[in-house]
């Protein structure tokens, strides 16, 4: 039992110093923060302006199109990259595997482009 513990020392410590080491980085800045507000400190921030109209009005179509792309995009590189890496090891099968992939993706990005996602007026 006592060789388990010792085994155990390491990853014990280390929980004990990150957690020493989150709770300062949750107090200091209560002690230490400059306390003098200000009107514009305290006054709502929303885009660079102030708040003017009902928070419940829609959004433009074209800023979910955006996201959309984004999202396409986003998951492309971070599909392709293990991919590369292995591109030896998968053999035939993930090649056209990944070729379907990108398939999928390019029909989405063609549907993006016909929508005018790209154009913003």
């Amino acid at each position: 039992m006592g060789a388990l513990l010792t085994d155990y020392l390491p990853l014990v410590i280390f929980i004990a110093i990150a957690l020493v080491i989150g709770l300062a980085l949750l107090v200091v800045p209560f002690l230490l923060a400059f306390k003098q507000p200000d009107p514009e400190k305290l006054s709502a921030y929303e885009c660079g302006f102030n708040a003017f109209d009902d928070a419940r009005m829609k959004f433009d179509v074209r800023f979910y199109l955006v996201a959309i792309l984004f999202i396409i995009f986003d998951l492309e590189v971070s599909f392709l990259f293990p991919w590369a890496i292995t591109f030896h090891q998968v053999g035939l099968f993930g090649f056209w595997a990944m070729m379907v992939f990108l398939g999928v993706l390019t029909i989405g990005f063609i549907y993006e482009w016909r929508k005018g996602a790209l154009e913003w007026d």
